[in-house]
This record gives structure tokens, sequence and C-alpha cells, in this order.
């Protein structure tokens, strides 16, 4: 069974980590510009990653995630590419698939998620 993480912060969690993968450093601007929110609602959500221990800010602002938010930003990204490459094997518009993907990554169980996951790397040969 799943523990329940808010989605939002997955959401967040995520895109620091594709950011980190294309940028030197990640901050809060950064994170802004690229889910297109306001800056003050982006450091609200830092500010409760922080409490929770899932990223660390530098005095510079530079945002990187702890071991624990690394590995609920790999899950989720794992499970977003993962259903994305399988909904457009199935011929799922890719626009469609990765807002479909975004969607159901955040919902499916660990059970569920992996036995489509074998299913996907067995067809798509992965």
């Amino acid at each position: 069974m799943r523990t329940f993480i808010n989605e939002s912060a997955e959401n967040y969690l995520e895109t620091i980590l594709i950011l980190s993968k294309r940028l030197p450093v990640v901050r809060a601007v950064d994170i802004a510009n690229e889910l297109d929110f306001k800056k003050s609602s982006v450091s609200i959500a830092m500010k409760n990653l922080r409490e929770k221990e899932q990223i660390t800010v530098t005095d510079a602002g530079y945002i990187y995630l702890t071991d624990a938010g690394r590995e609920i930003a790999e899950m989720i990204y794992e499970r977003h590419e993962m259903i994305s490459q399988g909904l457009m094997a199935l011929g799922v518009p890719e626009e469609i698939a990765l807002e479909d993907a975004c969607r159901i990554e955040h919902v499916i169980s660990k059970e569920s998620f992996d036995a489509v996951k074998k299913l996907i790397q067995s067809k798509l040969q992965l």
C-alpha cells in the first residue's frame, strides 16, 4: 500500500529533479518559470518541502533534493516516463499521453504501477 504524499509536493519534487538535470543550480524562480506559477506560491511550497526535509536551500537560494526528496521525485518521474511511453505506444497523441501520465502518476498504486511497468517493458522491449 502506498503512503500518501501530497500531489502538489510530488510535482514540485519532480520539477526540481528535472530542472537539476538541465541547470547547474535550481532556484525558486526557475521552478516558478517551469510551472508557470507565482514565485510567492513556489516559496510557500519550498518552505513546506524544507520542513518535511525533502529539500535543502542554501543561503544563495539554491535548492537541492535530500535523499528522501530524491526518492519521491525519481519514483514520480519514472511513473511519468513509463506511463506516457506506454500510452504513446498505444497510439495516444504525445500531448494527451503526457497530460494523462501527469495525472495517473500520482494516484496509481505501487502494485498496479509495477504490473503496468512490466507489461510496457515487455511490449516495448525497454
